[in-house]
This record gives structure tokens, C-alpha cells and sequence, in this order.
């Protein structure tokens, strides 16, 4: 249960100051489903209370379409919308991720299955080398959870002078999960990257997933084709462009992936938009919020990605 709670406390509000001022304890209390730190095999419980909320600071924006939020969205699909915070796209929602994340985790370690997300770029500022040439025991030294400590202290800089504007800037968080057995995935539509992409582009402000050489598409197949040798006794790859994955399916490679991060839409800077009934009207937002989600996102990927491999490792274990 100390584990749970230190990864709730790496995603928890106001723990520096390139977070939002917000201060939650986020303290999770178990319901059901655990007995003397075990799992009992029934359904898990679990509460984290709201204790500093503020609804008040969304007065204002009772008839506004926020741009770039989900009021409009919400309103036209459900007809009413609870205006006092974003409600289920509000980042409190990943609460419940980072928790049963954290068990699947705990599941993951016991079969030699480690889950690592790092901030690799925020704004312009950009790690230049492959994760394999980073220390993840650096990611934790730092409050933006960036490995390389020069680029983490630049990633602080930018994002205290994007805050002072009032504004806001988005980023790159890097994944890796290492120690996956070959198998993991299932052909065409129970694909292991499909799977990890929908589960990365189902976290709020999420805008963009890619794994292995990705994007990278400035190369010749000869140039990235992973050829096959065999290691003491053991099917391995001379290079890793796949990302681990290779027709949907585990090859035992590392598995590595990146997901971008939007900017924070709610920006304390004036802006145009519309109302409820259409007309164009000036606005500024206020309240605490986050000038940039990356250091906080950092355990909500690894929570994500945790959850996933253990799903498919379950699976191709029913088989």
C-alpha cells in the first residue's frame, strides 16, 4: 500500500512550482479487495477524497465555451454540463488510472516486467539522446522528471517563463517497458501497439502516440530492418526500430514509446469565444492550474502502459 500511495503522491497537485498551487494529500483509502497489503481476489475499492476544491472560480464560466475544452463537446452530447471544473476530463479523473496502475506494477515487478515514462521534451527544450543513454535513477532528482539534469534545469526555466506570461506549454513523456516476453499481442485487431496507443490517447491532453522509429520515417528499409541473431540460447534483434513490437505481437525487445502532450488549455490570459447562445464574448479564466502536465503525467503513462501489459500478459497466459 506504501507503493500505491508514492505514486499517487508523484501525480498529486502542488508538489512544486511547476505545478499548479493546488494542495491535495491525495490519500487513498482501500475499500475492498486488500487484506494485510494482499490482494483478496475480490473487487478493489478505493476512495480519494477532493479536499481543496474551489468551485467558485468557475463562476464565470457558466455559459462560456472554454476554446480547447470539452464544455462544447460535453453540452451538445449530453445537454448540461456541470461547469464547476472539467468533471470527466479534468486530470483528477487520472487518480483512479494511477492507482490500478500501481498494481499492476507491483503484478509486472514479480515477472521481471518493468514500466519507465520520463519527460523527454517540453516546448522547444529536447533530450538529444536514445533513452538507452540515460540513468532512469536521475528521472526522480528533478521536479520535472526529465533524466538528463542540464535539459531538466532549461525545462524548468521555459516552463516558469511560459507561467509568468500566463500561459502554458505541452511536451513529450518517452515510455519504456522492459522485460516483456515475445508473445505479448494478438494479430489484426488485438494489436499490442494499438492497444497502448488507445490506451495513451485516452489520457486527458494527450494529442499524439508513437512507438519505436515512430515518425522517424527518413530512413530506407535497410537502414532499419531489425535482423534476427541468436543471444545464449535466446531469439534476439541486432537493432530495435520496431519498438519491441513487431506484427502486433511482443518480439522481447525493449518495447519504447512517446506521447505527446497538448499545452494546458486554460490559460489565465484574456481570450475570445462564444457563449451558449453564440455570441462572441472576452473571457479570462481563473483558479489554480498546471502551466505545463508533464511532470505530473510522467506516472499517469506508466500507469496506462502497466495496465496494458498486464492485460495481455494475462491473456496469453489464459491461452
Amino acid at each position: 500500500m506504501d507503493f500505491i500511495q508514492q505514486e499517487l503522491d508523484r501525480r498529486r497537485p502542488g508538489q512544486s512550482r511547476v505545478t499548479t498551487p493546488r494542495k491535495e494529500a491525495d490519500t487513498v483509502v482501500f475499500l475492498s479487495g486488500l487484506f494485510e497489503g494482499k490482494t483478496t481476489g475480490v473487487p478493489i475499492g478505493f476512495m480519494v477524497e477532493n479536499t481543496n476544491q474551489h468551485s467558485s472560480d468557475y463562476e464565470n464560466l457558466k455559459d462560456v465555451f472554454r476554446p480547447s475544452h470539452a464544455d462544447f463537446t460535453y453540452y451538445t452530447k449530453y445537454g448540461i454540463r456541470d461547469y464547476r471544473g472539467g468533471g470527466r476530463s479534468s486530470a483528477r479523473e487520472t487518480i483512479a488510472r494511477v492507482v490500478a496502475g500501481a498494481i499492476a506494477k507491483l503484478y509486472l515487478k514479480q515477472i521481471g516486467i518493468s514500466v519507465t515514462a520520463y519527460t523527454s521534451q517540453i516546448g522547444s527544450v529536447a533530450l538529444e539522446r536514445d533513452y538507452t543513454q540515460y540513468d532512469f535513477n536521475e528521472i526522480e532528482n528533478n521536479i520535472v522528471r526529465c533524466p538528463d539534469p542540464q535539459k531538466a534545469e532549461e525545462m524548468i526555466r521555459l516552463i516558469e517563463e511560459v507561467k509568468s506570461q500566463g500561459d502554458t506549454i505541452g511536451g513529450v513523456i518517452t515510455g519504456v517497458i522492459q522485460g516483456t516476453p515475445a508473445g505479448l499481442g494478438e494479430p489484426v485487431f488485438g494489436k499490442l501497439h494499438a492497444a497502448l496507443g488507445a490506451a495513451m490517447l485516452g489520457i486527458n491532453a494527450v494529442k499524439g502516440f508513437e512507438y519505436g522509429s515512430g515518425f522517424d520515417v527518413d530512413h530506407r528499409g535497410s537502414e532499419v530492418n531489425d535482423s534476427f541473431v541468436k543471444e545464449d540460447g535466446k531469439m534476439s534483434t541486432l537493432t530495435n526500430h520496431s519498438g519491441g513490437i513487431q506484427a502486433g505481437i511482443s518480439n522481447g525487445q525493449d518495447i519504447y514509446f512517446r506521447v505527446a502532450f497538448k499545452p494546458v488549455s486554460t490559460i489565465l490570459r484574456e481570450q475570445k469565444t462564444a457563449d451558449i447562445q453564440g455570441d462572441t464574448i472576452l473571457f479570462k479564466a481563473r483558479g489554480r492550474h498546471d502551466p505545463c502536465v508533464l511532470p505530473r503525467a510522467v506516472p499517469i503513462v506508466e500507469a496506462m502502459a502497466a495496465m496494458t501489459l498486464l492485460d495481455y500478459y494475462l491473456l496469453a497466459k489464459s491461452h
